[in-house]
């Protein structure tokens, strides 16, 4: 027998039971569909996550007080003058910018709307080191830095908010803890990420935020610094001349640092790692409804073979051999995997795209990728599957003897 015919037998038995075989494919839809949209939405946050850090910059170095890894004898805060002096290009050659910052949750309001956003006090170098550019108006200079000027910059997020609009809002004055300030500029819309969203924030001059609103036990005290190396291969050159110059002004004792440094590559490392293996749980959460559609298959099977005995023995009595009944059965097993696989990739594609769309709705850029390797995978997955699990049924199917299967009632 021809593998067409065989094909073509398999399709009549499975049409001769439409809503049973349907109700069947329905297993292995759901389970293929659903490993398929899940590791494409995890990838697709995988690729949101590490984009946004990407566009940062990988040349990016933090630097934080404490040391959660060492216990450390007063430790000293991190301050403008050690900015200061890991900004030395003669000190340190491997950094190119140095941006300390300060950041708190403050209320801001305007005389119709009040929101509480993220606040940050920053130097001229932010604009550089953090990746921002200015759409409207200007950033941060020098003159407002040494002036202790109360002026603004805004993410578009934030102009919304308080004005219904992000353009033309240069000149505006918003109050930060009833303090009134100048809107210079607006910054270009970055979107969300795993991390929120980079458009909802204020900056302001880190002089003004330490002068008026963030207050610190030590006057010239900075909550983190940021510090970017003159190219990716001199991170790590970078980061010994940070630790060298910072252990040198708080006079640390030999091998304890009161301060952390990190870097975006190894931030970059950690989330591509996370997200990862998240997406690999929820591909194996996933793979349990194939498993379960798995077994539909094979209790249907059964079934059919409850049904077929006489059909069996007849095909036997006049010549079929094991071997065809055998390979009749599993035929029809892997086909009902295989029609549910095709259709459980165009589940998978339906509900990726929902989830782009209702992603994008909420202000969460989240692309489902949906690769051949996936679709290939979840195909020969189904296709196993329905092999595995129609070997039982097909194997007593075709040990039935002749004279028995003919007298089944």
């Amino acid at each position: 027998m021809s593998i067409l015919q065989v094909i073509k037998e398999a399709l009549d038995s499975l049409l001769s039971n439409k809503m049973r075989s349907a109700l069947t494919v329905l297993g292995i839809v759901i389970g293929v569909g659903s490993v398929i949209a899940m590791m494409a939405i995890g990838e697709g946050v995988q690729n949101s996550i590490t984009g946004q850090i990407s566009g940062i910059g990988t040349n990016l170095i933090y630097v934080m007080s404490g040391n959660s890894d060492q216990e450390v004898r007063n430790p000293k805060p991190l301050t403008m003058s050690d900015a200061n002096a890991l900004a030395d290009p003669l000190a340190a050659p491997s950094i190119a910018n140095v941006a300390p910052t300060l950041s708190e949750n403050m209320e801001v309001s305007t005389s119709l709307e009040s929101v509480r956003v993220s606040v940050q006090g920053v130097t001229p170098a932010y604009e550089t080191v953090s990746n921002k550019a200015v759409v409207e108006g200007e950033f941060i200079t020098d003159d407002y830095l040494l002036g202790k000027s109360a002026v603004a910059v805004i993410g578009p997020d934030t102009a919304d908010n308080l004005f219904g609009r992000s353009v033309g809002v240069v000149g505006e004055t918003i109050r930060i803890d009833r303090t009134p300030f100048k809107i210079i500029g607006v910054l270009e819309a970055k979107g969300s990420s795993g991390f929120g969203s980079q458009d909802d924030l204020i900056l302001i001059p880190i002089t003004t935020a330490q002068s008026r609103l963030m207050q610190r036990d030590t006057r010239d005290s900075v909550d983190n610094i940021q510090v970017q190396a003159v190219d990716a291969e001199s991170v790590l050159l970078a980061t010994e001349e940070i630790s060298e110059i910072l252990r040198t002004r708080h006079r640390t004792e030999v091998g304890v640092d009161d301060f952390t440094t990190f870097s975006q590559d190894s931030m970059l490392s950690v989330a591509t790692t996370i997200t990862g293996y998240l997406t690999i749980f929820l591909g194996g959460i996933a793979a349990i409804s194939l498993l379960v559609g798995g077994i539909g298959i094979m209790n249907i099977m059964l079934v059919s073979v409850t049904e077929r005995t006489k059909e069996i023995g007849l095909r036997k009595a006049i010549g079929a051999k094991r071997k065809d009944i055998l390979i009749q059965f599993l035929t029809e097993s892997v086909l009902l995997s295989l029609i549910g696989g095709i259709i459980g990739i165009i589940l998978a594609w339906i509900l990726s795209t929902a989830v782009a769309l209702i992603s994008s709705a909420m202000g969460a850029e989240i692309v489902p990728n949906i690769t051949i390797g996936a679709i290939l995978m979840a195909t020969i997955f189904s296709m196993a599957v329905g092999l595995i699990f129609g070997i039982y049924p097909a194997n007593n199917a075709a040990k039935l003897q002749p004279v028995e299967a003919l007298r089944h009632e």
